[in-house]
């Protein structure tokens, strides 16, 4: 769609108009002055006073360039030149009177006269300047009919410039008529001539009733999540629209090419909790110059590792992945961002130790970041060999070889659910983590007896442990958005089920910082706040959505799943963990296991898996943990009387 370019007047006419005006309020002045007395007023020079007026405003304004600035988009700076100009011309009037170019007996420019026409002349070529802004700034409403009446949450100096924004943007859809304050000190009063309301509920209504908005624009991020979620459940049940707003400083910086962008809030921004930011010199210093590997690098959780650590500038990131469409997705994505990183895809699946081997090879890791692994719960309860085989043995051949081709540090993503578990997905993740610490353990002791004389330190296996992670492959939030666009119902397996949320960005921030801060040996919890019930996050979503829960669309119950708890554990209380420098990430504390019995332990594990035989391989599991009993499961069976015993 073409657009006409808009009318904008000649720089000579304006200069015209401001010559006009500087002559005509000269003679308004001494009008003024001599209280309209025509006999006294005609008495003096004003030929020479009318060129003398026209000659100093016309060289001012060459000077300053007052005449150049479009009118319609009239400015604080606008202002502040004209009214130099002004000024400057009253001084140079007040010294013209001592000149040879009038009558010495004849004070030609009285000082009242000089302050006079100071005013008058400011009053003149103000006012008609902002006279065409207002034209045009009415014109433009009533060109965009039916435009969505809004308010602007916290009336700070970046609401005002969203105001300014939206105001002058081109064919605008919103008009900004209110401010909602967020104190209440505000309330009541008035800001550019429109009015501020408390963001109480009371206010909300009131706010809707006399301005009928049905959009609240919120400017950076001046909410935390309960504050957010609270707001958004009142605005939600007046049928207002909630949006937020990119930060002031993105409208600059050429990242948006200095357009507003308007976001909807999401439920990922109703975390009830603060969301945690870490910022460690000591990544950037581990990860610099250095060939990092990251396994399941197209999953979400890997993909979001590769998109950190480019920012770390390590010398190559390979991405090892056994999904060949998503693995290219991913090397789209980073090539088209021109880093000077070396990005590597590298097809290979983790279990496959000679392709493995050919990986350390060629590009001999210092980091390794694994994030490989089958994580549905209901999926590897029904397939238990392959959650073993994938999991258990994929982690084993990775940390073996990261330990023969001198791999500085072996990160391992593993998940809440391997906290006493009750599905074969978190058993399997519970072994590979023990592994991981046993190993890292026999490790440290063989170099200890070994001496210094081996040169650095073995390889270090340090463990991340979170929670659900919104909008990863899988998880409930994609889920319930496409129930939603089919228009329901939204399932949900329990009424009383519980989980603790992160966001993907936050998941791996810890990741990171696990391996920077981790020494060895330590399995990293993080402090996630308060758990959320899923029945209640669908009925948000739905509210979210515009619509109402139980009536336009159905929260249905499916029952538990196998191997489904009602509550994730993630050890993160005083007893069980042990504090480290930030206080929203811990240690857990868990038995030690001897590497040796482990290893033979695993070794029989993976053998039965291989043969894909089910129940041994799962009572070969329950073995290794013995506080994982299952749960809505098929082999529940297994944990009767003494057939764990073999």
């Amino acid at each position: 769609m073409v657009h006409k370019s808009s009318w904008i007047t000649p720089s000579w006419l304006i200069l015209l108009l401001d010559l006009g005006c500087s002559v005509i309020a000269i003679n308004v002045a001494f009008l003024l002055r001599l209280n309209f007395d025509a006999e006294a007023y005609l008495s003096f020079p004003l030929e020479k006073i009318g060129f003398a007026v026209l000659a100093i405003n016309l060289f001012l304004s060459l000077l300053l360039r007052t005449y150049r600035g479009i009118v319609r988009f009239t400015s604080l700076a606008d202002i502040g030149r004209i009214a130099g100009l002004n000024f400057i011309s009253s001084f140079m009037l007040f010294t013209l009177r001592y000149s040879t170019l009038f009558d010495d007996k004849v004070n030609v420019f009285p000082i009242s006269v000089i302050l006079i026409n100071f005013f008058i002349c400011s009053f003149f070529l103000l006012s008609y300047r902002l006279s065409v802004k207002w034209i045009f700034k009415y014109y433009k409403n009533f060109r965009t009919p039916g435009r969505t009446c809004a308010a602007i949450y916290y009336t700070g100096h970046s609401s005002l410039m969203l105001r300014k924004a939206i105001s002058d943007a081109p064919g605008s859809g919103i008009k900004v008529i209110a401010f909602l304050a967020d104190t209440n000190a505000h309330a009541g009063k008035s800001i550019e001539g429109l009015p501020v309301y408390a963001s109480r509920k009371g206010q909300l209504f009131k706010m809707v009733k006399e301005g009928k908005i049905s959009l609240l624009l919120i400017p950076n991020d001046h909410l935390d999540a309960a504050h957010l979620s609270e707001l958004v459940e009142e605005c939600i049940a007046l049928n207002i629209k909630v949006q937020k707003i990119i930060p002031v400083s993105q409208w600059t910086d050429g990242s948006n090419n200095n357009n507003i962008q308007l976001k909807d809030i999401n439920i990922e921004d109703l975390l009830e909790r603060s969301v945690i930011c870490i910022k460690n010199q000591e990544i950037s210093h581990e990860l610099k110059g250095k060939s990092v590997l990251v396994t399941g690098a197209a999953g979400s959780i890997g993909s979001e590792i590769v998109r950190q650590l480019v920012n770390y500038k390590p010398s190559v990131i390979v991405l090892c992945d056994k999904a060949e469409s998503p693995l290219h997705e991913l090397e789209l994505e980073m090539s088209e961002k021109m880093l000077n990183v070396s990005i590597i895809p590298f097809i290979g699946d983790v279990c496959d130790k000679v392709r493995m081997q050919q990986l350390f090879d060629i590009y001999a890791p210092a980091i390794v970041y694994h994030a490989a692994a089958y994580k549905h719960v209901p999926m590897m309860e029904k397939n238990p060999s392959v959650a073993v085989m994938n999991n258990v043995l994929g982690t084993k051949v990775v940390a073996e070889l990261s330990v023969e081709y001198g791999a500085e540090k072996f990160v391992m993503v593993s998940t809440d659910k391997a906290v006493n578990p009750t599905n074969i997905m978190g058993a399997s993740k519970r072994i590979a983590e023990i592994f991981s610490q046993s190993f890292n353990n026999y490790l440290n002791d063989q170099y200890l007896k070994m001496g210094p004389v081996y040169g650095t330190p073995p390889t270090r296996f340090i463990t991340t442990r979170f929670g659900n992670v919104l909008g990863s492959n899988g998880s409930v939030i994609p889920r319930f958005k496409q129930q939603l666009e089919k228009g329901g119902p939204l399932t949900v397996t329990h009424p009383e089920i519980t989980r603790y949320f992160m966001t993907i960005p936050e998941a791996c921030q810890l990741v990171l910082e696990a391996g920077a801060m981790g020494q060895g040996g330590e399995i990293f919890v993080f402090d996630m706040g308060q758990p959320m019930k899923i029945a209640e996050l669908a009925r948000k979503m739905i509210r979210m959505s515009g619509k109402e829960p139980g009536k336009d669309i159905q929260v249905v119950f499916t029952g538990l799943r196998p191997g489904e708890k009602l509550y994730e554990e993630l050890l993160n209380n005083a007893e069980n963990t042990l504090p480290t420098y930030h206080e929203k990430i811990m240690i857990a504390k868990v038995r030690a296991s001897d590497f040796g019995e482990v290893n033979e332990q695993v070794n029989q594990l993976i053998a039965s898996a291989r043969k894909h035989y089910l129940t041994p391989t799962v009572l070969k599991m329950k073995q290794l943990v013995p506080e994982f009993i299952s749960k809505n499961s098929a082999f529940e069976e297994l944990d009767k009387g003494d057939k764990i015993k073999m």
